[in-house]
């Protein structure tokens, strides 16, 4: 899919383009090929002079390759985008292409990005620039503000992990435990923890990019200070995403703590009962003997006695547990 996006009266507009001459009608700021096919790869490789490398959005691309500057003038950055999907919480990349140095190359001045999948960040700054005119003037303005909104998108899901681990923190601290309680529990700090990490990795990554856009001595002045409150807004979001691990530990400890009380329970009851049957065991064991000279043989209520000796042998440290309190 191929979408241009051009500025008129302060305001975003996008359009779909299907053909060659569709995208030679357009003076967009950003161009944006969302799983592009090799057909509009042509179309920008012909109207704009701008190669796509094939290895754009390539995950196991080598770290010194993902922010770098072509001899031409062309700016390259390669950068993860969060999308906190409940049940596959991933990390998209995106290539971004910006030559804002030659100004006799059609692609002067146009941002191009090239993703796979729909990306929330994305979506929030087109239904935000289309709310709010005069929020971006230039394709360096469309790349901060992309970069700003997956800080914000980041920051939005960090909330929603804290809402869960509420919940989770309830159900532990609330005393009541049980396998069913600490199976969803532990279930529900691991896919937390799982989507903090993520975001933690993501704040990082976008740190880097928007660092690399500083030392290109790119950006004007108002420009480096909306990407130097990008950086204050990640760094508040590190130490949220330390402060939620902390958590995670501590509910995590709390609930192993509850499950080892209730295994001690289980394994104090066989304790208890292991006690108790070992007198009846033993008496049991010396009248199993039948030595021939044991008088009980020889009594018509011989056997009977012994019955009696073994549930009394049973029931007196019962009875010593239960008025220790070891038993109840």
């Amino acid at each position: 899919m191929l979408n241009v996006f051009s500025l008129s009266n302060g305001r975003l507009f996008q359009e779909e383009i299907e053909s060659l001459e569709e995208l030679s009608r357009f003076r967009p700021i950003w161009v944006d090929l969302e799983e592009p096919t090799a057909e509009e790869k042509r179309w920008i490789k012909q109207y704009y002079g701008l190669s796509i490398p094939e290895d754009a959005i390539d995950d196991d691309i080598e770290e010194s390759a993902r922010f770098y500057e072509e001899d031409n003038g062309e700016l390259h950055i390669r950068s993860d985008f969060l999308v906190a999907d409940p049940d596959e919480p991933r990390q998209a990349r995106v290539a971004f292409i910006l030559n804002n140095v030659n100004e006799q190359l059609r692609s002067h001045g146009v941002l191009f990005s090239i993703h796979e999948e729909t990306v929330p960040a994305f979506r929030l700054l087109r239904m935000r620039a289309r709310r709010m005119p005069g929020l971006l003037d230039d394709a360096r303005d469309v790349l901060l503000a992309l970069l700003d909104g997956d800080a914000e998108y980041c920051a939005d899901t960090l909330e929603g992990i804290y809402d869960e681990l509420e919940e989770a923190g309830k159900k532990v601290l609330d005393g009541n435990v049980n396998d069913e309680v600490a199976g969803v529990v532990l279930a529900t700090i691991a896919r937390q923890e799982d989507m903090n990490g993520r975001i933690r990795r993501n704040v990082m990554d976008t740190r880097r990019a928007v660092s690399f856009l500083m030392r290109s001595k790119m950006l004007d002045a108002e420009q480096f200070e909306d990407a130097r409150q990008i950086l204050r807004d990640i760094d508040s979001l590190d130490s949220h995403t330390t402060f939620l691990f902390d958590k995670i530990n501590f509910l995590m400890d709390a609930t192993v703590g509850f499950i080892n009380i209730n295994q001690n329970k289980i394994i104090k009851l066989f304790s208890v009962a292991s006690v108790a049957l070992l007198p009846p065991t033993l008496v049991a064991s010396l009248y199993g003997m039948n030595f021939r000279h044991m008088p009980e043989l020889e009594w018509p209520l011989g056997y009977p006695f012994a019955i009696v000796l073994m549930i009394c042998s049973a029931l007196l440290p019962m009875w010593y547990f239960r008025r220790k309190g070891w038993l109840k």
